[in-house]
Order: structure tokens, then sequence, then C-alpha cells
């Protein structure tokens, strides 16, 4: 079961996390991997980085430091960019944003470039699935893209508040990076230990990324932080809990 439960995951999941799957020790489970010889899969250690924010245009408050943590799904998002090496060369970028309750990342997008529509499609996608509030904070660090005119007005038209990390300070954005670094380690196959994978071109970056996120990460992984729940069960344990108390709050659409 032990076995089973490791291969499924792709080596993704460690004692803890099969221990609460299969309901079982944790202290046993961990003997068992020692025994099969079963040793999942680390991220890197989250390392922060300074965001080249080389622009004269105005930066937005951090507006988490004083709104604490959130209660509901859709009321803070925050989002960043990170790079995806290719086989013989080069680099495609994954912009995301993910919900800071709910764990879930809301909405994701896969350039050749990280020119400023990197940054809006990957919002639009949240929006057009409905999983951001108005009003809503929508945190990121001070990079270009971020402070464009395409990306501002989208917020704007929106009704939504645009928040920034501190100058240098990524520990502002951590559960942003913290996503990168798994995302990073885990798209690893189970045949192989290279730190990073990489993507034969942008169409298989975004097919492997599609799988990752939609198919694994926000339906089936285990998340410590939300109960040992996976993000899309967690957002619907709470949609039911708030539907019983209160009226739906309103939620952004974006035709």
């Amino acid at each position: 079961m032990v076995r089973k439960c490791f291969r499924l995951n792709r080596r993704r999941y460690g004692s803890r996390r099969i221990a609460h799957k299969l309901k079982m020790g944790r202290f046993k489970v961990r003997r068992l991997m020692r025994e099969i010889g079963l040793v999942a899969i680390q991220p890197r250690r989250f390392k922060p980085r300074t965001t080249d924010s080389g622009h004269d245009k105005l930066i937005s408050p951090n507006l988490l430091r004083e709104a604490g943590l959130p209660l509901t799904w859709g009321d803070q998002i925050v989002g960043d960019i990170t790079y995806l090496p290719l086989i013989g060369g080069g680099f495609c970028y994954l912009a995301t944003f993910q919900d800071r309750k709910t764990k879930r990342l809301v909405g994701w997008s896969i350039d050749n470039s990280m020119r400023a529509e990197l940054v809006v499609k990957a919002l639009q996608m949240a929006l057009r699935r409905v999983l951001i509030k108005r009003g809503a904070i929508i945190h990121t660090d001070r990079g270009s893209q971020y402070v464009s005119n395409a990306y501002r007005s989208l917020l704007e038209r929106c009704g939504l508040r645009q928040s920034m990390s501190g100058k240098g300070n990524c520990y502002d954005n951590a559960q942003a990076e913290s996503f990168f670094s798994r995302f990073k380690a885990e798209l690893v196959t189970a045949d192989t230990h290279q730190p990073i994978p990489a993507f034969k071109d942008l169409a298989h970056a975004r097919q492997e990324a599609f799988s990752y996120i939609e198919g694994y990460y926000n339906r089936v992984r285990l998340h410590s932080a939300i109960g040992y729940t996976s993000p899309i069960e967690f957002e619907k344990e709470l949609k039911t809990k708030i539907e019983k108390e209160v009226n739906m709050p309103d939620f952004c659409v974006l035709f």
C-alpha cells in the first residue's frame, strides 16, 4: 500500500502525506519507506530573489501586511513569474495567480516572453473561472509586467486592489515562490533525478503544466496547511459552510 501510494503520486509524497492518505501511523510509514528504499522528491530550499524593477512607474502599497489572513476564498490572490528551461537552450515563462486561503492555482499562463500579456492572460483565466471576489487584493512583486497599463487597467475594470511586495523583499510573496519550488521539483518523473525539468518546446511546457496544475496540484495533492485536503476539496468545504450561513459573495466575471 505504501509503495502503491508513493508510485501513484510519482515520488511527490513523503511519510506524512502517505500516512494521512492511508490512515496509518507516520512512524510506521517512515520505517517501511526506509526499508523499501523510497525517497520522496525534495524541493530546493526557498531562497529569496530580488525582482528587476528598473522602472519609474508608481509602486502600489503592500496591502497584505494590514489585511491579515483571509477568512474565505477569493479575497487575497498572490502572483509571480518563473522561468522554465527548454531542451537545447532558451526558456519559456510561467505566470501564476494562487488563492492565499485555499492554495488553489486559480489562473496561469505560459509564453516565450515575459511581456505584460503573460500576466494579463493568467489573471483573465482566474476571472473567467469566477474565482476572485470584487475588491480582492491581488499581490505581486514590483516587476514591470505588474505596472503595465494593460495589467492595471484589467485590475481597475474588475474592481480589484493592487498590492506589491516591499523592495527587495521576496518573503512578502513567499507563497508564490514556494509553489514554483514545488512545481519544478514535483514535475520530475519517477525515473530521473534532474533538479529542474526541461521541456521540448512551448507546447510541451503547457501540456505538462496543465497536467500538473489542473490534474494533480489543484485536485489531488494533499496540503498540510489546509488540513491535508486538496485545494479544490478545501474550497468546496468552505463554500458549503458559507452558503449555510450567509449569501454568496460577489465575484468578478470577465466577459
